[in-house]
């Protein structure tokens, strides 16, 4: 059995201020993630735990993106402030909760006759006869039930209370 020697050298990451600085314009332009780590030279394993230790980091963050914010909104307002209609509106709609007014027009021409719509409806109306049948309670029920007389035709064995 042979045991082979691995070389391994720790790598210690550190917050550097070249390192915080990659971050930062990372997360100015709006990365996340691991996208943000890759970015910024780190491995996502080596962000993660570099974020842990050091406050700096999740700061420097924190600040890109806080900057790319702003710089975006800015650019936004100057465009609204030299007459971009397409930027105010959008401005209007995201930061002020504003919502164009919408109104619809229906225009019908013609007469509508209510006799002519009553009438319609009688023909669509299912004419039908409600008959009292006895409560099951009563010894006349079974007995309805169970005549030799009654048929599909007489009517179904059971129907319900009237409920109102």
């Amino acid at each position: 059995m042979t045991f082979y020697s691995l070389p391994f050298t720790p790598e210690r990451v550190e917050a550097t201020e070249a390192r915080l600085e990659a971050i930062y314009e990372a997360a100015k332009y709006g990365l996340k993630g691991d996208s943000l780590a890759l970015r910024a030279g780190l491995t996502p394993a080596q962000y993660r735990r570099l974020a842990e230790f050091a406050p700096l980091v999740e700061m420097a963050e924190m600040k890109g993106r806080a900057d790319g914010e702003w710089f975006a909104a800015r650019t936004l307002h100057t465009a609204a402030q030299q007459g971009d209609a397409t930027a105010a509106l959008n401005i209007l709609k995201h930061q002020h909760g504003w919502k164009a007014a919408q109104s619809v027009e229906i225009t019908v021409e013609g007469q509508i006759s209510v006799i002519a719509a009553l009438e319609k409806a009688q023909t669509r109306v299912i004419e039908g006869l409600y008959t009292e049948v006895p409560r099951l309670e009563d010894n006349n029920a079974i007995a309805h039930i169970q005549s030799a007389g009654r048929d599909r035709i007489n009517g179904p064995a059971v129907v319900a209370d009237d409920q109102g």
